[in-house]
Order: C-alpha cells, then structure tokens, then sequence
C-alpha cells in the first residue's frame, strides 16, 4: 500500500499545472523538479512507499539564497527502481542505509522560506508562495533508474529547457495513496 506523505496538508490534490508548486513549473530561467505539498509548520513526512534510504543531505541553505532556511532531503530508493526524494525537511529521522517501511516517519517540514529576507528584488515564484501563506511544504521529486545527469539543479529546480529523461512526474506515485490513518 502507498501512503499519502504529509497527512497534515492542506490539500491531498496535488498542484495543477500553471498553479504554485506544480510540476515542471516554467520559472522563467528553471523549472521545477517535483511537486509541493502544502503543510502546516511541524507537519510529519512519512514514507509512500517502502524501501532503502540511499542519500540524505542538505537541500536548501541561507548562505546561497538569503530566502531559503536550512533544509534537508531524504532519498528512498524502491523494489520498483524507483527513487523518491522527500525534501525541504527541518528534521530527519532516518540515516543512509535504513530499511523503510510505506508509513514510517522520515522527518519533519517547517518553514523553509524566510519570510524576513524575502523583498520585491526576490523570485516571482517565492514571493508568490509567501503572498499565499505557503512558506511550508514537502518538495517531492522522483527518479526512474538508471537516473541520467540532472545538472545544472539547484534546491529541487532545473536550469535546462529539457526535462532530463529520468525525471518523472511525483504525481504518478502518488496516484492511489492512502492516508497513513484510514485503513
């Protein structure tokens, strides 16, 4: 069974095309890598689907983008090949290595944009997201193996013009999930 990641969200829809956080986002000079599940601060993140944690990290950091917080990522690799990263986490409760079951908490999202340093010279799209009270959110990427170059990318965006050929859309996972809750 698969597992609706954040069952604190705002929204178990995910973001349509042309909507804030939406896949494959034409952000002007990048597109977006994944999608954006809305949440409220300290909202829990649990895995979709099972599998062994290849990859944890730092996703964003004020030292690069004075907007960003420190935020971390988490990479699940699947039976299926399939790699999920769960990103823009505040907290991560799971190392390199681990064996996840679909249901176990992987960490925890807060704000990850500083609404502080966020000014009118900002990103259309962060202040966009700041005007709608989104400042919270699990960034969502999957990958199909073998995973192809996706560079140049930078905190869940790509600055190419074509989508690297390994790089699906997160919605195709989550297609039939349930809530961690409902049985």
């Amino acid at each position: 069974m698969k597992i609706w990641p954040v069952p604190d969200s705002y929204s178990q829809e995910l973001p349509k095309p042309g909507t804030p956080g939406c896949f494959w986002d034409n952000r002007e000079d990048r597109y977006h890598c994944g999608v954006d599940i809305f949440a409220p601060p300290n909202s829990v993140v649990y895995a979709i689907q099972s599998g062994v944690v290849i990859d944890v990290g730092v996703f964003t950091k004020p030292d690069e983008l004075l907007f960003w917080n420190t935020s971390y990522y988490v990479t699940i690799k699947t039976p299926q090949n399939l790699n999920i990263k769960y990103a823009e986490l505040s907290e991560v409760f799971v190392r390199i290595g681990d064996f996840i079951n679909a249901g176990q908490m992987l960490g925890r999202i807060n704000d990850v944009l500083n609404e502080e340093n966020i000014s009118h010279n900002t990103l259309q799209y962060i202040r966009e997201l700041l005007s709608l009270g989104f400042t919270c959110m699990l960034h969502l990427e999957a990958y199909i193996a073998p995973i192809t170059e996706v560079r140049p990318y930078d905190s869940g965006n790509y600055f190419g013009t074509e989508k690297p050929y390994s790089l699906i859309d997160p919605a195709i996972i989550l297609n039939g999930t349930k809530s961690r809750f409902n049985d």
